[in-house]
């Protein structure tokens, strides 16, 4: 019979902390955050859907950005899917404090939703973010592809297919 070692729980606090410290990771290696300044910039791959970054604020320690693709629901005329991420440079965290994916959060956690639930819609957005980070990167989007756009650089975002 084999013995295995002990390995340590993490609490649910703990394992967000830890996502959100693994989305830094991952979006300095994409977008090197530092770096940017307010304004709209896209990152065009040859065979994948362009991103959008637009970075709302800029302050001394944090960074607060909207990442999406270049296509618009066509029932309400937002770009989806869209995550707003707050990054704190000098803890190196990323969090995202809220997303869009075809839903309001009200369609999803009622009006009134407990502690609880908000908690795990908090790990399901973080978790969502650590992936689609992952596929761009692996798509090949990065600071190399990145490219600020002038107001008269951008173009309307196509609409998505039904």
């Amino acid at each position: 019979m084999m013995v295995l070692p002990h390995l340590p729980r993490y609490s649910r606090l703990a394992w967000l902390m830890g996502l959100y410290g693994e989305n830094y990771q991952r979006i300095s290696h994409l977008l090197r955050p530092a770096d940017l300044k307010p304004g709209l910039y896209l990152s065009q791959i040859s065979n994948g859907l362009d991103l959008l970054v637009e970075v709302l604020e800029v302050h001394a320690y944090t960074l607060e950005l909207r990442l999406s693709y270049r296509m618009l629901d066509p029932v309400t005329g937002e770009t989806e899917p869209s995550a707003y991420v707050r990054i704190y440079l000098d803890a190196r965290q990323a969090e995202v404090t809220h997303c869009y994916v075809g839903r309001r959060w009200q369609d999803l956690l009622g009006l009134h939703p407990t502690a609880k639930v908000i908690f795990g819609h908090r790990l399901r957005m973080n978790s969502f973010l650590n992936k689609w980070l992952d596929y761009l990167a692996g798509q090949g989007h990065g600071p190399g592809s990145l490219k600020r756009l002038e107001s008269s650089d951008s173009q309307e975002p196509s609409v998505a297919c039904a």
